[in-house]
């Protein structure tokens, strides 16, 4: 045996076996045996000597199947580096062949013999002779002549007997295996889930303990939590007279295995063995610092443990188990936090479907992942790219999805598919990113060349048309229903209190509205990084009046106009200041052009003529007057508020007086006012020198003094550039990354999602610079822009408050570059908190 070799060698307590060589379920078997349990004995190969396989390069399989003493049937399981990136299906029963059928027979009874004989013709047809797995189709398993018929269906479809040669048969299974590992599907399956392109595959060969024959014999699976809830709970099956994880297929044949009163148990049949099993899950939970499910086989009242994996699970039962084991003393606390992936958060801080709403339910499906979302269907996954590019949540719905349509999940709010399962592409990708998912509902009639879904009662939805994915249901509604908020249990809290205790950057969040300053609140954000006040224009109320100002000839009927929205304003900054409880509150200046406040269908202008009793004719110039051919360099922004700058003074006033206000029912506010757009000093020095004036106005009408931060958007190539100027007039910096990567690449948020995957697929871009902050163009800027800030004015805050600043990869960029704060929406407050630990964590440790 090639014991010495560490390609292919045999697991002991001291074999050269590692992750990175020989993957998780080789160093995991490793590991069991060092436990000193009851594992068969096992043969692991490692990536490289799988790749050669994969060549034609088979290894010598005399060699390799010396250690297995005595007239051993073996299995092939796959062994990846990480257990999530999956890989080929185990393969039993090899060496099963007409001599060892006929003694098995004599041991364990013909019938069992005949199972295993069965299963790996079918196995072997499948995934090594390539042979279509519907040539057995009408054979009766059940028949006493079912092993001769499959023998023969095998033999006629491939043109040979069924090989009887072991070491032939190992072979074959060991080179299908390794050249589907390699295949293109396979590939980019995996890179879905987050393993590299070159990703390597190991194989271990291990002894068959048979689980069928005289005596109680069986198999099945253990864990000791709820894969789902992460609660301490003894769960699995076993079925008697069965292989491998038959047990979790064989519904009400299968037992219980902890005592219940629904069915038999392992407890009750055999508790001698159940007790064992729980001993050794138990061992194996305190050494392998690990929640495990553990795969065994009973052999005649004998325990046998055959596999050890880490245990599948939801984030919120991922959070619940860290948790448990850093109080457990098994971990600590700085393991547990880096053991959540940050983005698995999401799954926790979806919304679900009030219970109380009305339900119009159209469809129900296979709950593929959890949480409920709201959007305008979309069919194909540029659409998608394109809706959120646009800021409109969609909900991408396809037949069933392939690894093509990865990019569009990540821009649907949810995923809808007619075919698929809990393990389907759809409902594994949708819970990796924490998407509500429904899959499976082949109820309705999907037609992706119409783009229209019909329902099984005829009404028919087409593109554009509002549906919400309720993931945790499995149910498809038409319409928009009352959503609840996520409840966040007990572990979550100690989780991200323990996340806390080890960040070194503060994360705030963009809140335009109460309900966003609340939400942000509860999810322990450090302040409001970016509150845009225009979106608290367009209320209906407001909307009218904001039409009064634009359409204002004089500078008295603008101010007019703006002083009945000053009490508005007013109110709004008093309530984000109460919430915030004395925490800071970037408040940014009006930024948008003025006609996007201004309809543009015909029917729109009419009414709005109406509205301010004025001829339609006016109303048509003067909305053609304000139209740009690139409204986003136009006239929005900081240039706005010098050519019009009645409307910074009313907010600025709005600032100062509702500062003065909450200020009474607490700690003193002091608010931070950002002037967006700025490309030149000059900008600055202008809006200041006015916005100190309506504070030194404000503080001698009512009598009080307080105190403001001012400071700039840095959203221009040119304001990064020239930060130097800029910062002597500044309090703070904050990066729009935003529209620092539009106008750095030059490219449309709205328009990008056309083309961005063709660019991505052929390596123009690694990644949409959209989602992940460009660390080399956009990222250079950021870091000029900070370090000449820095040396004009030491004192200068710099955060980035783009929705980069809730990607985990934009964080670590961010610290590296400086920033005291990154801010994002109020849902991904906890994953950028979460991400900013474990990258301070993982300095502290090296």
């Amino acid at each position: 045996m090639q014991q010495d070799n560490s390609h292919i060698t045999l697991v002991t307590p001291s074999a050269p076996i590692h992750p990175d060589t020989h993957g998780g379920r080789a160093k995991c078997l490793q590991r069991l045996v060092r436990l000193d349990l009851p594992v068969p004995t096992t043969v692991a190969l490692s990536f490289d000597a799988v790749h050669r396989i994969a060549g034609g390069d088979i290894p010598d399989i005399e060699q390799l199947v010396e250690p297995f003493v005595g007239d051993h049937l073996l299995c092939v399981r796959p062994s990846s580096q990480d257990p999530d990136w999956g890989g080929p299906g185990a393969v039993l029963n090899i060496g099963i062949n007409a001599e060892r059928h006929a003694n098995l027979a004599k041991e364990i009874g013909s019938d069992a013999a005949d199972e295993i004989y069965l299963r790996f013709i079918q196995a072997y047809s499948t995934h090594v002779a390539r042979l279509d797995p519907d040539i057995f189709d009408d054979i009766d398993l059940g028949s006493p002549n079912a092993l001769r018929d499959t023998l023969d269906a095998y033999e006629h479809e491939a043109e040979e007997p069924f090989p009887q040669d072991p070491k032939e048969q190992l072979a074959g299974v060991l080179r299908s295996m390794a050249r589907a590992w390699e295949g293109t599907s396979a590939r980019l399956l995996r890179m879905a889930k987050g393993a590299p392109a070159d990703a390597g595959l190991g194989l271990v060969v291990q002894a068959m303990v048979l689980g069928l024959g005289q005596g109680e014999s069986g198999s099945g699976v253990l864990q000791l939590v709820d894969g789902v809830t992460g609660l301490a709970v003894i769960k699995g099956r076993y079925l008697t007279q069965s292989q491998g994880r038959d047990a979790l297929q064989a519904g009400e044949k299968s037992w219980f295995l902890e005592r219940d009163a629904r069915g038999p148990s392992l407890q009750d049949k055999l508790p001698k063995a159940f007790d064992a099993l729980v001993t050794h899950a138990q061992l194996m939970r305190r050494r392998l610092r690990e929640e495990m499910q553990m795969e065994f086989t009973i052999s005649n009242g004998e325990v046998h443990i055959l596999d050890g994996v880490r245990l599948q699970r939801s984030a919120r039962a991922g959070v619940r188990i860290a948790v448990a084991l850093a109080e457990d003393k098994i971990i600590p606390r700085e393991e547990a936090v880096l053991r959540i992936e940050p983005r698995a958060l999401n799954e926790l801080l979806h919304r679900q479907v009030d219970p109380e709403a009305e339900r119009d339910e159209i469809v129900t499906g296979v709950a593929a992942s959890p949480g409920a979302a709201t959007g305008k269907i979309v069919f194909s996954a540029v659409a998608a790219q394109a809706s959120a590019a646009r800021g409109e949540p969609c909900i991408l719905v396809r037949r069933e999805t392939n690894p093509e349509d990865i990019r569009g999940m990540h821009a649907a709010v949810a995923v809808l598919t007619e075919r698929g399962g809990i393990t389907s592409h759809a409902a594994v990708i949708a819970r990796g990113l924490g998407l509500p998912c429904v899959v499976g509902a082949n109820e309705m009639r999907f037609q992706a060349r119409s783009r229209q879904i019909i329902a099984a009662d005829g009404r028919v939805f087409k593109e554009g048309d509002t549906l919400t994915i309720d993931g945790t249901n499995g149910q498809v509604l038409s319409g928009q229903p009352a959503m609840l908020e996520a409840t966040l249990d007990e572990a979550f809290q100690k989780l991200m209190s323990w996340a806390d205790d080890s960040r070194d950057i503060d994360v705030r969040a963009n809140a335009d509205t109460p309900a966003d300053a609340m939400t942000a609140r509860n999810f322990k954000a450090q302040g409001i990084g970016l509150c845009r006040t225009e979106h608290m224009f367009f209320e209906e109320d407001r909307l009218t009046v904001m039409r009064e100002m634009i359409f204002a000839d004089e500078v008295e009927d603008r101010t007019a106009a703006l002083e009945r929205l000053l009490p508005m304003q007013r109110a709004d900054f008093a309530d984000l200041f109460r919430i915030m409880q004395g925490k800071p509150v970037c408040i940014r200046l009006f930024d948008p052009p003025l006609h996007e406040f201004l309809p543009s269908e015909r029917a729109g202008m009419r009414d709005l003529a109406e509205a301010l009793n004025l001829p339609l004719s006016r109303v048509e110039r003067r909305i053609q007057a304000l139209s740009e051919h690139n409204p986003m360099l136009g006239m929005r922004g900081v240039r706005l508020g010098i050519t019009v700058p009645e409307i910074y003074d009313m907010q600025a006033r709005a600032i100062f007086e509702a500062t003065i206000e909450a200020s009474k029912d607490g700690e003193p506010v002091v608010p931070e006012i950002m002037i967006p757009l700025v490309s030149a000093k000059r900008e600055v020095e202008l809006v200041k020198t006015r916005i100190d004036a309506v504070a030194a106005a404000v503080r001698t009408e009512q009598g009080v003094k307080f105190d403001f931060r001012l400071g700039v958007m840095v959203e221009t190539p040119r304001a990064a550039l020239r930060a130097g100027d800029i910062a002597p007039h500044c309090d703070f910096f904050s990066f729009g990354t935003n529209d620092l990567t539009q106008m750095t690449y030059g490219l449309s948020r709205d328009d990008a999602g056309r083309f961005m995957s063709a660019y991505v697929q052929q390596g123009v871009y690694v990644e949409d610079p959209f989602h992940t902050l460009d660390t080399e163009g956009v990222g250079e800027l950021l870091q000029l822009g900070a370090a000449r800030g820095r040396a004009a004015h030491p004192a200068l805050t710099l955060s980035v408050c783009g929705e980069h600043g809730g990607s985990p990869e934009s964080i670590a960029f961010c610290r590296k570059a400086g920033m005291d704060y990154v801010s994002c929406s109020p849902f991904r407050v906890p994953v950028a908190r979460l991400a900013a630990a474990q990258l301070a964590i993982k300095d502290k440790i090296g």
